[in-house]
């Protein structure tokens, strides 16, 4: 089994934490990168699997209506949620308190935004969603529209690592990884294609 994970393009409103508290759509530009990121990876999937936000599904859903490909939502694929940096810049966060920024970047674990969605927890939803999607689709070729978060807790688990580097992890906008599911268990084929 092939699992394609494709995070959402560039979302209107500009560089910010999106948690799952804030429901942006795509930009024109980010439409524009998903269209391409399918384009140079032209695959031929067996069913899409997407997050329910937004920046995700609205991309997903066209994409399934255009190739004639299932489509399910997942709700375990939103992204985590960042509490009180929900829908602030890295650079208004840093203003105000880097100390606070830099302390979450040193242990995304212990030192979350107030209000923030345990690394933990998320780690665990975006693992069982996995793992039900495995399950539903076995020797098929998925692709998963998400979030870098939910593509970096997948990475973390293929690699059986902590989650607290899922934030070692760059992760750009439209950016295809590739998880391969077989007899060994679940391993990474490439990040960022």
């Amino acid at each position: 089994m092939l699992i394609d994970l494709l995070r959402h393009g560039e979302p209107e409103g500009g560089q910010r934490y999106r948690g799952c508290g804030i429901d942006d759509p795509l930009s024109e530009t980010g439409w524009a990168q998903m269209r391409a990121a399918v384009q140079a990876n032209a695959a031929s999937w067996d069913h899409i699997i997407t997050s329910p936000m937004r920046r995700c599904r609205e991309f997903a859903e066209a994409l399934s209506r255009e190739r004639g490909i299932a489509l399910s939502v997942e709700p375990g694929l939103r992204e985590v949620g960042f509490g009180s940096w929900e829908g602030r810049s890295p650079e208004v966060i840093k203003a105000e308190s880097l100390d606070e920024y830099l302390a979450f970047y040193n242990d995304p674990v212990g030192a979350r935004p107030a209000g923030a969605e345990p690394l933990d927890a998320f780690a665990r939803r975006v693992r069982l969603a996995l793992a039900a999607a495995t399950e539903r689709h076995a020797r098929g070729h998925l692709l998963v529209v998400a979030h870098s978060g939910v593509i970096r807790a997948a990475i973390t688990l293929a690699m059986d690592v902590s989650p607290a580097a899922l934030y070692r992890l760059r992760m750009p906008y439209a950016a295809l990884t590739r998880l391969r599911v077989d007899e060994r268990g679940m391993s990474v084929e490439f990040v960022n294609r």
